[in-house]
């Protein structure tokens, strides 16, 4: 990154911060993915918040960035599922860091779901709240019998919308790239996106755009409706969807394609994901038929007696093998958990599901086009 280019992200990120600053800044615990332009992003965090560690997302760590974060003071430590699925362990960590302060926990897939209840219960300090970032993680929180503190989710906000469709765009660009590599295209193939989301939807009009002819597959009926109105053929149910498609792309941000599934592939079709692995695809069973094979950089051919597949980036989220960048509009969704940091601290909201208001948001989206629409 250019030396004035940072210099601007930490203008812009030092004016949200300004605007939203709390008067008692609580401690917080941030998980993110850990690319070349984040370290300002984490700046601005610990300008709201006395920011105790950093944990990045492992299939995501730049190591330039990773080290200039560390310089700068911020503990790295090891982010992994099972780090806070165990709530005795979950609680270990909390304190060792911040024992006996008012915490907030910004999120990036629900990572702290599974321990919450025992962190707000148990904790020497208090748990003042979470912020979560992505559609996967405000499932797993809404799904939670009764959440025992504020959970603001930036999931579904407007700023966030324009990220969204960046991200499918990015996705279709490292799935056609690393077929390129191995000789193929895209044009002939017919694809399945599985899930219409945001995410799936953006994928779906873009591979369109790009003369593919593209199937749906979504649970949710009112999605399924949406597709059709859209003009994309909507199949009937996974089976059938997957036995007529060369490119696969999962973009529910949930499990997309269980163990039965692969065999249901077209031969020779390509599987990519718009998350991890371990959310997207149930691949622990496949080793005991399929013999795997790396046939091209960051391609993995799954073989068995009369049926292979290809499984692109291991299964894990395709975009970020070329930066996953969205250009500066990432910096709309910081600037509202900026917000939401900020909020949590000054108090007032109940437990359960939360949003900043449209005010606020109109406040980032201000001071995001003075900054970056020149």
């Amino acid at each position: 990154m250019e030396a004035f280019e940072q210099a601007r992200l930490d203008a812009y990120f030092g004016r949200v911060a300004s605007r939203f600053m709390p008067t008692r800044r609580p401690a917080a615990f941030l998980i993110t993915h850990l690319l070349p332009e984040r370290p300002a992003f984490v700046r601005g965090v610990a300008g709201v918040t006395e920011l105790r560690a950093v944990l990045p997302k492992p299939k995501s760590v730049h190591a330039e960035a990773l080290r200039q974060v560390e310089e700068e003071g911020h503990p790295c430590d090891k982010l992994s599922r099972e780090l806070f699925t165990d709530p005795d362990r979950a609680l270990r960590y909390i304190e060792a860091r911040a024992a006996g302060r008012p915490v907030v926990l910004l999120d990036v897939g629900g990572y702290f779901a599974p321990s919450l209840d025992a962190l707000c219960d148990r904790f020497s300090g208090r748990i003042v709240g979470v912020v979560e970032d992505t559609e996967n993680g405000h499932r797993r929180y809404a799904d939670l019998d009764k959440l025992p503190c504020p959970v603001v989710s930036v999931a579904r906000s407007p700023l966030k919308d324009p990220e969204d469709f960046l991200v499918g765009q990015s996705v279709v660009f490292s799935a056609e790239a690393l077929m390129r590599g191995r000789g193929d295209i895209l044009h002939g193939r017919t694809a399945l996106v599985i899930g219409f989301g945001k995410l799936g939807s953006s994928i779906a009009r873009l591979l369109h755009a790009k003369g593919v002819r593209v199937t749906v597959y979504d649970i949710d009926p009112v999605r399924r409706t949406q597709a059709l109105s859209q003009g994309f053929t909507v199949a009937r149910d996974r089976e059938a969807g997957l036995s007529d498609a060369g490119l696969v792309l999962c973009a529910t941000g949930a499990l997309s394609l269980r163990g039965e599934d692969f065999p249901h592939l077209r031969n020779g079709a390509y599987v990519a994901t718009v998350t991890s692995s371990e959310d997207e695809l149930e691949l622990a069973g496949l080793s005991d038929v399929y013999e795997r094979a790396h046939i091209g950089e960051h391609v993995t051919r799954y073989l068995t007696t009369g049926h292979y597949f290809y499984l692109l980036n291991s299964g894990n989220a395709v975009n970020f093998l070329h930066g996953a960048s969205v250009g500066p509009f990432i910096h709309l969704v910081q600037g509202e958990i900026l917000a939401a940091s900020a909020a949590l601290a000054r108090g007032g909201l109940d437990p359960g599901m939360q949003e900043i208001g449209p005010g606020d948001r109109a406040t980032i989206a201000a001071i995001w086009l003075d900054y970056f629409n020149r």
